[in-house]
């Protein structure tokens, strides 16, 4: 019987997985049971899934190569002069 029960830590490893159809059957049974009963599971699960839902919708917005290999420069330089 305490093989069903999975610890929040796990419960949030399947769910991350869940969503990109990596989990296993026996992972989204162990996952929906320890949902039934855990509060803070079922909303971290909620708010993964609008952010997974939001991502799909929208394309994500991104820096040019440019700019990032000059802020890379800029943060290396203040964490040499710290």
């Amino acid at each position: 019987m305490k093989k069903l029960f999975l610890p929040c830590e796990e419960a949030n490893h399947v769910c991350d997985k869940s969503q990109y159809k990596e989990s296993s059957f026996s992972e989204m049974i162990k996952l929906n049971l320890h949902l039934l009963y855990c509060k803070a599971c079922r909303k971290y699960s909620s708010r993964n899934a609008k952010l997974t839902a939001i991502l799909k919708r929208e394309k994500p917005i991104t820096m040019e190569q440019g700019i990032k290999n000059t802020l890379q420069k800029q943060i290396e330089n203040q964490l040499k002069n710290q």
